[in-house]
């Protein structure tokens, strides 16, 4: 290799890492999103990449806390309209593999949901994107439910098996999605498998909650939405690549 060459490149590597490190800890453009490549979705201290559903800047009960988006759910009062309600990435996505660190406070509920359509006709994300359910299991209502439970595709598959760690601990949540094939992971497990978008996808829609939005799954691609159930909930290390 030349001098010129050598010299080059770690002029480059230097450039690098003088404007913050590797590709994967900064929010990159849709158009620098390459196949195979993981980019994160948040970047530890903005909302940079981020809105609220409906349009509008992120709402002030979520906030950035030890380098994870934090939802502080004091303030009830309209938490989906007033200064919380659900959050989606600017862009959408369709074949695609989403990780993301979560972990609920005691009691608590909140959801992740994908391929989330978003229109003045719906007025919430999960009008039209299937959810990954967030949930306190020992302590929230909702998990008496099947299908309700933490790592469930929620109300229309229970996980195989539960591996959801105690409240206060972080939980690895996985969204794998290509051509319809749809897989959850939980913690290194795959919790539910399914394939979308056919006759069995619309028969198990039409036997949940969601059998009278017509919207609902119907969307091939779309955003990511971190969900605002009125309780305290963390999400971290929230980073995608497409497939």
């Amino acid at each position: 290799m030349q001098y010129n060459s050598l010299l080059g490149i770690m002029i480059g590597a230097a450039l690098l890492f003088s404007c913050g490190g590797s590709p994967e800890q900064q929010v990159v453009e849709e158009e620098d999103v390459e196949e195979n490549e993981w980019v994160s979705l948040f970047d530890g201290a903005t909302f940079q990449g981020w809105s609220k559903y409906g349009g509008g800047s992120v709402g002030a009960a979520w906030k950035i806390q030890d380098g994870a988006i934090y939802l502080d759910a004091t303030n009830k009062d309209g938490w989906q309209t007033g200064d919380g309600g659900d959050i989606v990435t600017d862009q959408e996505f369709d074949n695609f593999h989403f990780q993301v660190e979560w972990k609920i406070a005691k009691d608590g509920n909140s959801g992740i949901m994908f391929f989330v359509h978003e229109s003045p006709e719906y007025a919430y994300p999960w009008m039209t994107g299937p959810e990954m359910q967030v949930l306190d299991n020992d302590g929230h209502p909702d998990a008496k439910i099947r299908t309700h439970r933490a790592g469930d595709l929620y109300d229309l598959i229970e996980s195989s098996e539960e591996v959801v760690r105690p409240v206060g601990e972080w939980n690895l949540a996985e969204i794998i999605a290509k051509d319809g094939l749809l897989q959850l992971h939980l913690n290194g497990v795959k919790v539910v498998e399914t394939t979308m978008w056919t006759e069995e996808w619309d028969e198990l829609v039409a036997k949940s909650k969601f059998k009278d939005m017509p919207g609902f799954g119907k969307y091939q691609k779309g955003k990511i939405a971190l969900q605002d159930h009125g309780d305290e909930v963390w999400f971290r290390n929230i980073r995608i690549k497409n497939l």
